[in-house]
């Protein structure tokens, strides 16, 4: 089992790659994307456009699906896509880039293994009147960036296992609570010190955090929750900052109940992807929850293919552009499941 698990080590979905999202500091003012401001996109003015995407890693499950659907969306509206992933080497990107400036392309947007170190080749490709959009960082040599704010994204985590353990667990009998974080990387200690603030802000006095483990990969998030069961067999609620911790957390406690999880065990994290939602809907795993971010990999495609309109069409309405949250539970992850790729 652990070896499988192994296999789907996404190296933290929305953490490294998609971890990338934005540090918090940096991106202060900007506007919140919602369903309104994405219907004001009009997909006609992609018609005819090149289009260059230039991410970390097309290895990675989440940015697989996203791009896939992304690529799908933009083919049906009429744009030619080129999407290459750079494996994390900032030199391969400012290559590709580069490419996409010599091809004349209409928009490129890049996903940055470093935004400092692709900062130039951003604002070279602005001087030849191409429009560059960032996911993830507030650069600067760019006319839109699609960001995260990380802390926010944390409370919303700790929020959601919050409810959780109101329902199951009272002052006299509080929850033991282990958090899977990453402190090395600054927006995931965002993430993880937000998770704090969320599980204060509705479960104050009915909870008590009996470990904190550092680990991105699912295998090494199943690693660490084995170890913290024997010092704590009674911590039956996960928190987490991405899907490693979501999907190793829910291997070693699976193991350690047989599949029959107590109605007071969960497991709350971040990102998106098929395993996640799978495990989420089979009762033998301990996920509960999920904070998503538009929905599935095709409505993240379609929000993303919403702002390269918009930056077209000169009708965005600020530079940086907050993504909204929500979450995915047993009520709606059959809906998210049939937008994945």
């Amino acid at each position: 089992m652990k070896k499988l698990v192994a296999l789907f080590c996404l190296a933290m979905i929305m953490a490294l790659p998609v971890a990338a999202m934005a540090a918090d500091t940096g991106a202060t003012e900007g506007i919140k994307a919602s369903p309104e401001f994405y219907a004001k996109a009009d997909f006609s003015v992609l018609k005819g456009k090149k289009i260059g995407i230039a991410i970390q890693s097309l290895q990675n499950a989440y940015w697989a699906g996203v791009m896939t659907a992304l690529g799908e969306i933009l083919e049906a509206a009429g744009a030619e896509a080129t999407i290459v992933g750079c494996n994390d080497s900032s030199a391969t990107q400012i290559g590709q880039i580069e490419n996409f400036i010599s091809a004349g392309c209409d928009l490129i947007m890049v996903h940055p293994s470093d935004a400092n170190a692709v900062e130039d080749v951003c604002a070279e490709a602005r001087k030849y009147g191409i429009k560059v959009m960032c996911w993830d960082d507030p650069m600067t040599n760019t006319d839109g960036n699609w960001i995260l704010n990380n802390t926010d994204l944390g409370i919303a985590i700790g929020e959601l296992a919050g409810k959780f353990i109101t329902e199951h667990y009272t002052a006299d009998k509080k929850a033991e609570v282990t958090i899977i974080g990453y402190p090395q990387t600054v927006i995931l200690l965002e993430r993880e010190n937000g998770i704090k603030i969320g599980l204060e802000n509705i479960a104050a006095g009915k909870y008590e955090i009996v470990a904190t483990q550092a680990a991105i990969e699912a295998n090494l998030a199943q690693d660490a929750m084995e170890t913290i069961l024997q010092a704590h067999p009674d911590c039956k609620v996960v928190t987490g900052i991405g899907a490693g911790a979501m999907i190793g957390a829910d291997e070693a406690l699976q193991i350690a109940t047989g599949g029959k999880i107590p109605e007071d065990m969960g497991v709350f994290t971040t990102d998106v992807t098929k395993q996640q939602l799978g495990q989420l809907a089979d009762p033998t795993y301990p996920a509960k929850g999920i904070i998503g971010f538009e929905g599935s990999d095709e409505d993240t495609g379609r929000a993303c293919a919403s702002m390269f309109a918009l930056i077209l069409d000169g009708k965005l309405e600020a530079k940086n552009v907050f993504r909204g949250v929500a979450p995915i539970t047993a009520e709606n992850v059959a809906a998210i499941s049939a937008g994945m790729k």
